[in-house]
């Protein structure tokens, strides 16, 4: 499997921090793509996009049991594919098979605002239990968006709980200690204490002793339920998905250059929902990148690094000239003789129709694997002179065509999305309140896709030293000025050295 998304779990915080030795080392889930199967594997081919469990998920490739993976939901990005298989496989495991939850029962559920609570909150409520949960008060109010009222909450930082809540039937637990304690005093007869946590684990002969008719089991969904189990279950809570009974958690994603910081943020327990790391495909030397203004000087530029650094062999050109533009014929020989398949077309990016018409026509042999986002105009006046053209005009190049370029594109596995922005969206420039706004939308998109777990990097480019449509009218004093306050022209080799600089970098905006 090209694993494209990873899920976090404390396991791995544990393992990281040495507390818990594990073989399995970092990573035991993701969703991908599958590069190869074996010959008796019928379930899924070739191409396939799964979620699943998969050790050493917390790198490019990844090796599976084919009883371990289905296929992603249909709409489902990777990030969110990622963040299901543990927590919802531990939670059905815990609530259905050690615990046996029936409708109409009480169950308590810990640290319900984590990935495994908010799966077990949603099963629980599928099997038709009356739920109680805890969280950090700073998260009550993620609780109640869940539906969990006051008198059904309260903190898990102290043990207020045991006098909140009546005696319920079953506890999903995932404290330790006093919390561990007080939890067990609100099980009767019949109850059930199910352990999810690693820290505090108790003998059940001993809780069999001082709490009678109490049923305790600690576990691991991985270890206990065995792959037979997995192969039962995660089809069954793929089609709750799919029926729209069960939904996928919040996803906070993380870039694999980050998971140090990710690791420490899940160690402090800041998160709600899931925390997934994400790992874009690599460039493939075979696949199309799309280059909007790619007849412009930037966008000519970027097609000649892609070549000569990258290998990329494959390279689709967007202006609204297209072959017509000036330089077009020179620039798809220069290229050409640089080893690249060029296709150079006239379109209107700001046209939605007309760029899916675009992207669904590139050659499947050859498919999209990034986008390079370069086009851009200029219309200069101050704000009082500004008119709806000259705002619509300059909107329309950067920043409607970033966002159709977002909607086109969001359900294919680019490695790269890369949007040119300026320093004017965060600086401000004289003049140029239109163009500073389009650009400061390219920063904030690129960070929305970040979020979301999709590539996207907007990178607030200074000047280029080499002459461009939006620079070529600038005067001597136009430069003395931009200098004076800091602004250097940037070579062109330094300027493509910081593009492949911003993609390592892992941040939404530079």
């Amino acid at each position: 499997i090209a694993v494209r998304a990873a899920g976090i779990n404390f396991r791995d915080v544990m393992v990281t921090l040495g507390v818990v030795p594990d073989r399995r080392g970092l990573g035991g889930e993701g969703a991908g793509v599958v590069l190869d199967v074996a010959g008796d594997v019928t379930s899924v081919a070739v191409g396939d996009r799964v979620l699943g469990l998969f050790e050493g998920a917390f790198g490019p490739v990844a090796v599976a049991d084919a009883r371990a993976v289905v296929p992603v939901p249909p709409g489902w990005t990777d990030p969110q594919a990622a963040a299901v298989p543990i927590a919802f496989l531990t939670a059905w495991y815990g609530l259905v098979d050690l615990a046996g939850l029936t409708a109409g029962e009480k169950v308590l559920i810990h640290a319900a605002t984590g990935g495994v609570g908010t799966a077990a909150v949603q099963i629980a409520r599928h099997l038709g239990a009356e739920v109680y949960a805890t969280a950090s008060p700073a998260k009550h109010g993620v609780l109640q968006a869940m539906g969990i009222d006051a008198d059904h909450r309260a903190s898990s930082r102290d043990l207020h709980f045991e006098n909140a809540f009546p005696q319920v039937d079953v506890v999903l637990n995932s404290l330790a200690g006093d919390f561990t304690d007080a939890s067990l005093r609100l099980l009767g007869d019949g109850g059930r204490f199910i352990e999810m946590g690693k820290t505090d684990i108790r003998d059940p002969e001993e809780i069999a002793a001082s709490h009678p008719g109490v049923h305790y089991r600690a576990y691991d969904v991985v270890s206990d339920a065995g792959l037979d189990r997995v192969s039962e279950m995660l089809p069954a809570l793929a089609g709750l998905f799919t029926e729209g009974v069960l939904t996928a958690p919040p996803v906070q994603a993380w870039p694999l250059g980050k998971a140090r910081q990710a690791l420490r943020h899940m160690s402090q327990a800041k998160h709600t929902g899931k925390l997934v790391l994400t790992i874009p495909p690599p460039l493939d030397p075979d696949g199309t990148i799309l280059i909007t203004g790619g007849t412009g000087t930037l966008g000519a530029l970027a097609a000649e690094h892609l070549i000569t650094t990258h290998g990329i062999t494959h390279l689709h050109l967007l202006s609204r000239r297209g072959p017509h533009a000036p330089g077009a014929t020179e620039l798809t020989k220069h290229l050409t003789e640089l080893g690249a398949t060029v296709t150079i077309t006239a379109t209107d990016a700001a046209d939605p129709t007309a760029l899916r018409g675009v992207i669904d026509g590139i050659d499947p042999d050859h498919p999209l694997t990034g986008v390079i986002h370069t086009a851009g105009i200029t219309e200069d006046a101050v704000v009082t002179s500004q008119t709806p053209d000259s705002l619509r005009h300059v909107w329309e190049a950067k920043a409607t065509t970033a966002a159709n370029l977002h909607a086109a594109t969001r359900h294919l596995p680019l490695a790269l999305f890369t949007l040119y922005s300026s320093a004017a969206g965060t600086l401000g420039n004289p003049g140029q309140a239109n163009y500073a706004a389009a650009n400061a939308y390219l920063d904030a998109l690129a960070t929305t896709r970040h979020h979301t777990g999709l590539p996207g990097v907007s990178i607030a480019w200074g000047l280029w030293a080499a002459t461009s449509t939006l620079t070529d009218d600038l005067t001597h004093a136009d430069h003395a000025r931009m200098n004076r306050s800091g602004v250097s022209p940037l070579p062109t080799d330094h300027a493509l050295a910081l593009l492949d600089t911003a993609h390592r970098h892992g941040e939404p905006h530079l």
